[in-house]
């Protein structure tokens, strides 16, 4: 518990140095990927009061040379739950934790995702959300910039007008978009669990409150929630091509994860609790089922894939590894796969005015690895810079 706290301290410590920088930020940049698929060399990016002023080559004087790093904009993972983690007891279930031991962890787990080179995060949702939110928006802790639906909406049993009310209620709550369930999980089969007219109910109230509605969905469901005008569609294993097409259609994001969640639960079963030799065995089976989801996606025109990972308790930090998996076992090209974590995430959050891509106006999040992920995808691994909003949390390039 003491170390914990004194991390908590050292977390701060490192903000409050950040933030106290007021003049201009200039990196040298030899290496510089726009978030949108183009490839800049040998510029300078300028920054001040948080924000990207202009790239300009002969910008000057340098303040951190980044030179031989592959510089882009900070990822964004559309699908976390930065509030799972491991108690005392080791597992996801400890009922002698106290909520200050909970709290630290979850500090801890927004810590190492930043470190790793996420800086807008999604989390879909739990109350305790809120206050990490809320303390990293007001500087008391580092950490990504967090989105949260705060809760899931899950009550098959709720008429339509019900629903309505409910996500009216959840954005009085604080949330910054809705989570709704349309289908069972992957081991029971992904079988729609909402009607049709309760989908069109929960996703148009979210429109009408100009929030987004995310949705788990596998299977019919994908189909029914792009028919439904839903803002974007997670998981969608078992979806046919005509799904995908709805998707397309419709406008609708869609947010496939192909190996970090399943291979993650089944490194960590001891930790799960709940977790049966059957279950480990579905995930297990779905992650080459993710892979042929990911390449029929990747054929249909106009279908926005963006980046998510669905990291949880023992995931945290290491939420990258999903662009490896994207690229090696669904033949995603690099390129696409860095895309689909910076511009093409950022518009999947209304936020596209604002993050995901390096230009004048933008917040100033950007990242620097050793290596080239274009030639190598494991380059992803080696964050070496971090800065959200002109703030610096990571300067390692000669590590």
């Amino acid at each position: 518990m003491r170390s914990r706290a004194l991390t908590v301290v050292l977390f701060l410590a490192c903000w409050l140095g950040a933030a106290a920088q007021t003049t201009p930020i200039v990196l040298n940049v030899t290496t510089l990927f726009d978030g949108r698929g183009r490839v800049l060399h040998n510029t300078r990016v300028v920054v001040e009061g948080g924000k990207i002023t202009r790239i300009d080559p002969a910008a000057g004087p340098v303040t951190y040379d980044l030179a031989g790093l592959t510089v882009m904009p900070g990822w964004i993972d559309t699908h976390v739950h930065i509030d799972w983690h491991f108690g005392p007891n080791g597992t996801t279930r400890d009922a002698g934790e106290t909520p200050e031991q909970a709290m630290l962890s979850i500090a801890g787990n927004a810590w190492r995702t930043l470190q790793a080179g996420f800086t807008t995060i999604q989390t879909l949702g739990s109350v305790r959300d809120k206050p990490l939110r809320d303390a990293i928006n007001r500087g008391e802790i580092a950490g990504p910039r967090i989105l949260t639906s705060l809760r899931q909406i899950t009550d098959n049993k709720l008429t339509p007008e019900e629903l309505r009310a409910l996500v009216r209620q959840v954005k009085a709550e604080g949330a910054d978009e809705i989570k709704i369930f349309a289908s069972t999980g992957l081991g029971s089969g992904g079988k729609p669990t909402l009607s049709q007219e309760q989908l069109n109910a929960a996703c148009g109230e979210a429109r009408a409150q100009g929030l987004r509605a995310v949705v788990h969905a596998f299977g019919e469901a994908v189909r029914m929630s792009a028919e439904a005008g839903c803002t974007a569609v997670e998981h969608g294993l078992m979806a046919s091509d005509e799904a995908l097409q709805a998707m397309a259609a419709h406008g609708t994001f869609f947010d496939p994860q192909l190996c970090l969640v399943f291979q993650n639960y089944i490194d960590n079963a001891q930790h799960y609790p709940n977790l049966s030799p059957e279950s480990l065995k579905v995930l297990h089976d779905a992650m080459p089922q993710a892979d042929e989801l990911l390449q029929r996606a990747m054929n249909v025109h106009g279908l926005r894939i963006v980046f998510g990972t669905d990291a949880v308790a023992g995931a945290e930090g290491r939420n990258a590894e999903e662009f490896i998996c994207r690229v090696r076992g669904g033949r995603q090209s690099p390129m696409a796969a860095m895309v689909s974590a910076n511009s093409l995430a950022a518009e999947s959050l209304g936020m596209a005015s604002e993050i995901g891509i390096i230009a004048p106006g933008m917040q100033a999040d950007l990242i620097g690895l050793q290596g080239d992920p274009l030639s190598d995808i494991t380059a992803v691994r080696r964050v070496v810079f971090v800065m959200k909003a002109g703030d610096i949390y990571r300067n390692e390039p000669g590590k």
